[in-house]
């Protein structure tokens, strides 16, 4: 019995996401459930693989620093719209995103999160360059600068 509670064990620890839990953003009026990526593993992982997100879900990238993080979509199906944000909590632009490309998308200055949408998600709600995002957790441990 105990060697069975430890292998169920180390099956949900494997199968535990790499990113560090949900947090809820406030973007205007609009809420986000955002998975949080802030270790280099969660971070090179990001939304790969998945071919669903949720309405207002998404995944959020917390960076140790600021910097100009260029983010692609190699081996993500789903296509995706890209806020950076500095560390104002501002974002500073808006990117969209061909599913399964090497295109690289940068900000315009140095940014320290990176929230990714389903693809017109910022547009479907009247989010633009300049509004400010609430509830970002702090600066995280990586300091990696291309993801995926």
């Amino acid at each position: 019995m105990k060697n069975a509670r430890l292998i169920i064990l180390a099956l949900v620890v494997l199968a535990a996401p790499a990113w560090g839990g949900d947090i809820v953003l406030r973007i205007g009026r609009q809420a986000v459930s955002a998975e949080v990526a802030d270790t280099l593993a969660a971070q090179e992982r990001g939304l790969m693989h998945r071919d669903h997100l949720c309405g207002n879900c998404g995944m959020l990238f917390v960076f140790a620093g600021p910097g100009r993080y260029g983010f692609w979509m190699k081996n993500t199906p789903l296509p995706l719209s890209i806020a950076f944000i500095g560390r104002d909590g501002r974002i500073i632009n808006i990117a969209e995103m061909r599913p399964n490309t090497l295109e690289v998308h940068y900000p315009q200055r140095d940014a320290v999160y990176v929230l990714e949408m389903q693809r017109g998600w910022f547009d479907a709600h009247g989010i633009k360059p300049g509004d400010g995002v609430v509830g970002l957790p702090a600066q995280g441990r990586s300091a990696h600068g291309n993801t995926k």
